[in-house]
């Protein structure tokens, strides 16, 4: 039986899922606001790519027999000085996200609680894919400075994302 605190803690990271697919949101709107309509692709592809990961903690604690509690979520903050600025904000946050599950992963593992800690690898891989992700897009933008034609290459290439769960 899975403990009340690892349950909180899985509940915990379900809304701050939640919370992510805002942060994206939000990004998106910068973008588009920007006209930067490619990038706002890419983030509107990560958000739902985030409601995906909060829905794949409302079912585990479905299955887990447990009660899914969706509380309120925060407002991002949204301000960005340029697509840089957001890529690298949004990099701060993925980093934020691993550093969660890493602490839950620890919970489940001291707790011996199998389950949880094969459901949470899932996740912890897919950290290590998601803070390399940016990492290579904040690396293009430095490269590219100011070369427009490689700044619209670059936005071109990260509009063509979609999401696709699985």
């Amino acid at each position: 039986m899975i403990s009340k605190e690892l349950t909180d803690g899985l509940n915990e990271q379900m809304n701050y899922e939640f919370y992510s697919a805002h942060v994206y949101l939000a990004t998106a709107a910068y973008c588009s606001n920007e006209s930067l309509d490619g990038f706002a692709k890419f983030f509107l592809a990560q958000a739902e790519e985030e409601r995906f990961h909060a829905m794949k903690f409302y079912n585990f604690l479905i299955d887990l027999g447990q009660q899914a509690v969706i509380s309120e979520i925060p407002g991002p903050k949204a301000g960005f000085s340029s697509v840089q600025d957001a890529f690298e904000k949004s990099l701060a946050h993925e980093k934020e996200v691993t550093r969660r599950i890493y602490k839950l992963a620890d919970r489940a593992l001291d707790e011996r609680e199998h389950a949880t800690m094969t459901f949470l690898n899932w996740f912890i891989e897919e950290q290590v894919e998601e803070e390399a992700s940016f990492d290579a897009i904040i690396q293009k933008l430095k490269r590219i400075e100011t070369d427009s034609n490689a700044f619209y290459m670059l936005e071109t290439e990260l509009g063509k994302r979609t999401f696709e769960n699985g």
